[in-house]
């Protein structure tokens, strides 16, 4: 098959049968038709929860053993692999080493393409050796197309030196699943507009990131119940939402209070509602979030477990 008999036989270079018409459409017929392509998004990303939950469990066991999420993806892809990375560390405290993103051309392909950087093999590899990529990593490519060769060359590497990989596509059977782990292809059909993976395509993978980057934090004790715990108190608004949640937490309703125990903990939030429920200083309070792995619930678990101890009410 030649490369343009390949290229036209993936389904998101296919032609949207529902859409053949729309610059003919009136605005609100075209945004209409937009809005019902992006619907079936979710459905679509609905039928590979099981490799979405194998690539989380994946994930997970090796940021326990001191390794790495590392995105790698070209274009929209490398864009959308960029910003899941750097919402970690505001969203859950990770640092900013613990969850990368890598964009074929760097970071003036954020804001300008870079015709041709995506063909490349070889610069993923140089790319990802730059960042030392190790054994206990885990590598994340994206590709729409699922034939990128940069984002293939990553795959490759992770896999020759012992790490991860683990690939997202939008077409079957692509080329990615012979060096993936795992293989998360989400099929969303044809583009509304022939080709533009920037949208169905990527709404897609955004999609899975979220729930991929998401579930992982979950499951490394970045939250308490549903709330936002391991957030970075950076500034006004972080501060009025730390207290917010430390006030959700404990039905305590005294924000002067609440000011008051997240000053003692430097405004950490995980410490600030181990604090109030066990009653403990602020050195036992570390001790028992580290024993727990961070988990804000085992910490008060293990606190309570201590006779001496007496839960605030």
């Amino acid at each position: 098959m030649n490369m343009v008999n390949e290229v036209m036989g993936m389904i998101t270079e296919q032609i949207n049968r529902n859409t053949v018409d729309i610059d003919n459409m009136s605005i609100t017929e075209i945004v209409t038709c937009i809005n019902n392509e992006d619907k079936t998004v979710a459905y679509a990303v609905e039928k590979v929860i099981p490799q979405i939950v194998n690539a989380v469990e994946l994930t997970v066991l090796a940021l326990k053993r001191g390794g790495r999420m590392i995105f790698v993806g070209a274009g929209t892809s490398g864009r959308l692999g960029v910003l899941d990375a750097s919402e970690c560390p505001p969203t859950f405290n990770t640092d900013p080493e613990l969850v990368k993103g890598i964009i074929a051309g760097g970071d003036i392909a954020l804001r300008k393409a870079v015709e041709g950087i995506e063909d490349n093999e070889e610069d993923a590899i140089k790319d990802l050796k730059r960042e030392d990529l190790n054994q206990n990593d885990v590598v994340i490519g994206i590709a729409a197309s699922g034939r990128t060769p940069y984002v293939i060359g990553a795959l490759k590497y992770a896999k020759e030196i012992g790490a991860k990989a683990v690939g997202i596509s939008c077409n079957p059977q692509s080329k990615m699943r012979e060096y993936s782990d795992v293989m998360i292809e989400v099929i969303v059909g044809p583009e509304v507009i022939s080709g533009s993976t920037r949208l169905k395509s990527g709404t897609a993978q955004k999609m899975i990131l979220n729930i991929l980057s998401t579930t992982t934090m979950i499951k490394l004790g970045k939250t308490y119940k549903n709330l936002m715990i391991d957030l970075q108190t950076s500034n006004h608004k972080l501060k009025q939402r730390a207290i917010r949640i430390l006030k959700e937490v404990t039905q305590n309703n005294d924000e002067d209070e609440a000011i008051s125990i997240l000053e003692k903990t430097d405004w950490n939030v995980k410490e600030a509602i181990v604090l109030w429920e066990t009653g403990c200083s602020i050195a036992e309070v570390r001790k028992y979030l580290k024993d727990s792995e961070g988990f804000v619930n085992k910490a008060i678990e293990l606190a309570l477990g201590r006779e001496w101890n007496k839960p605030r009410k």
